[in-house]
């Protein structure tokens, strides 16, 4: 199937007269008088009879709806009729991957450049079908901004199935991203089958999951599920680094004498068993101590006629191995014009909170560009849940995968953006908050309409309009309070620091101040309050997402203590009755990356229940903060809070 057709269409948030919310949104777009009634349309014409096999893709997604058609290679009498052609799009600014869709009341005719583009017509195709089956009338004129949109799946650490990994492919590829980056090896894990060295996939020698890798068949078949959808699969062998899983299984260092010629053989037997163009070697987080390890690799590979993709900073690659950013100090790379690279610098998942990543990435500008060139690809969003999961989907459900995925593809698709990185809608009113509320509202179509069965950690969050009172400086106290905790006090009435929009509310990122949150000069050992009003038609309970911190899935941070909500004595007060903290599955527990998250995060355990009265009700919350360190690394200080309804 092209797009999500298992799920009904009859799930979806818009009117009929309303104009359909499509993601990504095309680059241009014209809508016309009319519909286009697909109920009355029997046949798919080809324009070349060289599409066959493109419309038997749109035939089975049609026939997945309940539309039967047939398809023609001639001219067809009195019915309406959809039309498959392939040649130039006019306009096109990027003419690989491009297409037009023009509909009006008698035809549908989809151009493609080639097969690829007329795949991504059938994807939007999916998106503008009403409830009723039929297609307003338009013109679509549309084609990428970067060559290069991906998404990373670390299977190293956290074992997914093969169902599973289709299941975020076929997501992929209904929403235009084209690079599946396999993370298959790791400390944790040698995942990739080898029948030269089959120690390397023996339980004994993994930490988690073990017995769990990817036969020679399952490579094979991700490989050919991706190619049908038009998605490159990128495998990443990661060397010399992170491949403690190597040493147990071989005996013996990878940068070893031994340990190279053993490398050169997989990469042989890789390269001999698979038809795939790019080989990852990672080579991060590495102390280099043989200087031919990754010379001696890139020939091997070269000499394969594979192309070589590295993180950055990494290893001494050559100037032809394609860069693969991962922090901000890698930025000098891409002002070397014989360097190709992808952009992943802030684009982890594993840190970033769900309502936080829709933001963060919806206002990306990818490798600091409105659009792609000849060095810089494109991007890839990366999900690296480092701590070991209790069961493969909560990789899904504890990172926001498909939130994240669709406001990528918007953003890599589309271009453009905003310079830095930014974790804050905006400002009330404000220019970027309404376009981002613009987002946000076909984003919210798309869940309802395709993603009722899958995990999507997102919530209306850009109606939730917040005044802040502060700062107040509480000399190291965090129990302190302040005036805006007084009781019998109208709080409409005190002056306001700043009012600023969103369900998460970053003050200060732990990556601060190459992450930009809402505080421009955030202080240490101060509070501050935010406050909001809520309306209720009736009294009764109202469930919310309500917390005061993101638990990165790569450290081994701390479970809250009984009794708070975090370290820092954050609190919540609605109509000043306070809002008890979860009664922790976990509480106290110290971090520890082989303990796998329970309730930590709003988004993975049941919603806190509010009473609200009827009419106007205030919400009041405390956030003080001491030191911006935190306890160590692995619990660092991201000042924010979540209250939003669910």
């Amino acid at each position: 199937m092209a797009f999500l057709a298992n799920v009904s269409v009859a799930q979806t948030m818009w009117k009929e007269a309303e104009r359909p919310a499509l993601i990504p949104l095309p680059q241009q777009l014209k809508w016309e008088k009319g519909r286009f009634d697909l109920k009355t349309c029997k046949f798919i014409v080809l324009k070349h009879k060289s599409l066959v096999k493109e419309a038997g893709i749109l035939k089975k997604m049609l026939a997945n709806l309940g539309l039967n058609l047939k398809i023609s290679t001639g001219p067809v009498q009195g019915s309406p009729f959809i039309l498959l052609d392939t040649g130039r799009v006019e306009n096109a600014t990027f003419p690989e991957e491009s297409y037009q869709i023009q509909v009006d009341a008698k035809k549908i005719r989809l151009l493609g450049f080639n097969r690829k583009g007329l795949f991504y017509s059938f994807q939007t195709l999916g998106q503008l079908l009403a409830k009723d089956q039929s297609v307003p009338a338009c013109t679509i004129v549309d084609w990428p901004a970067f060559s290069w949109r991906g998404y990373m799946a670390d299977v190293g650490r956290n074992f997914q199935p093969v169902a599973l990994l289709k299941q975020q492919i076929q997501v992929m590829a209904a929403y235009k991203l084209n690079v599946f980056h396999f993370h298959l090896t790791e400390d944790i894990a040698w995942r990739l089958e080898s029948k030269l060295y089959p120690k390397l996939n023996a339980p004994e020698n993994m930490l988690r999951n073990k017995g769990n890798y990817y036969t020679e068949a399952d490579m094979k078949e991700l490989i050919a599920f991706c190619k049908a959808r038009h998605i490159q699969l990128i495998p990443e062998i990661d060397m010399p680094g992170h491949s403690a899983a190597f040493r147990r299984a071989m005996k013996t260092e990878m940068q070893s004498d031994t340990g190279l010629h053993i490398v050169k053989n997989i990469i042989t037997e890789f390269c001999q068993t698979y038809d795939l163009p790019y080989l990852h070697i990672g080579a991060d987080e590495v102390r280099i101590t043989n200087a031919n390890f990754l010379p001696e690799v890139t020939a091997t590979l070269e000499k394969l006629n594979k192309k070589i993709i590295g993180w950055e900073p990494g290893g001494n690659f050559t100037e032809g191995t394609i860069r693969q950013l991962w922090m901000e100090e890698a930025t000098k790379v891409s002002r070397n014009k014989n360097i190709q690279y992808i952009d992943s610098r802030h684009l982890y998942l594993n840190h970033m909170d769900p309502l936080e990543s829709v933001v963060t990435i919806f206002n990306r500008k990818i490798a600091n560009l409105d659009q792609g060139n000849e060095n810089a690809l494109g991007g890839i969003i990366c999900n690296w849940p480092d701590r070991r999961v209790a069961k493969a989907e909560d990789a899904l459900i504890q990172n926001p995968v498909y939130p994240a995925m669709l406001a990528f593809a918007e953003r890599s698709w589309r271009g453009g953006g905003k310079p830095g990185w930014i974790a804050n809608i905006g400002r009330v009113e404000s220019d970027d908050a309404t376009r981002f509320a613009a987002f946000e509202n076909r984003l919210l179509v798309h869940k309802e309409r395709y993603f009722s069965k899958l995990p999507f950690p997102y919530v209306r969050q850009s109606g939730m309009k917040w005044k802040f009172f502060g700062p107040f400086a509480n000399a190291g106290d965090l129990s302190a309070s302040f005036i805006p905790e007084h009781q019998g006090l109208d709080r409409d009435q005190l002056p306001v620091a700043f009012e600023a929009v969103g369900g998460t509310i970053i003050l200060r990122h732990w990556w601060a101040p190459e992450v930009k949150a809402e505080l421009e000069n955030p202080q240490e050992n101060t509070t501050w309050y935010a406050y909001t009003k809520l309306w209720a038609d009736q009294e009764g309970s109202k469930d919310f997402w309500i917390g005061f911190n993101n638990l990165s899935r790569s450290y081994a941070s701390d479970s809250p203590e009984k009794g708070t909500w975090d370290g820092r004595k954050s609190g919540i007060q609605v109509n000043g009755v306070p809002i008890a903290p979860p009664d922790w599955a976990q509480s106290g527990l110290k971090g520890n990356l082989e303990i796998p998250l329970t309730d930590e995060g709003y988004e993975f355990r049941k919603p806190t229940k509010v009473r609200l009265k009827k009419g106007w009700n205030e919400v009041l919350i405390k956030l003080p903060i001491g030191s911006f360190k935190g306890a160590d690394w692995k619990n660092p200080q991201k000042w924010m809070f979540t209250m939003v309804p669910y």
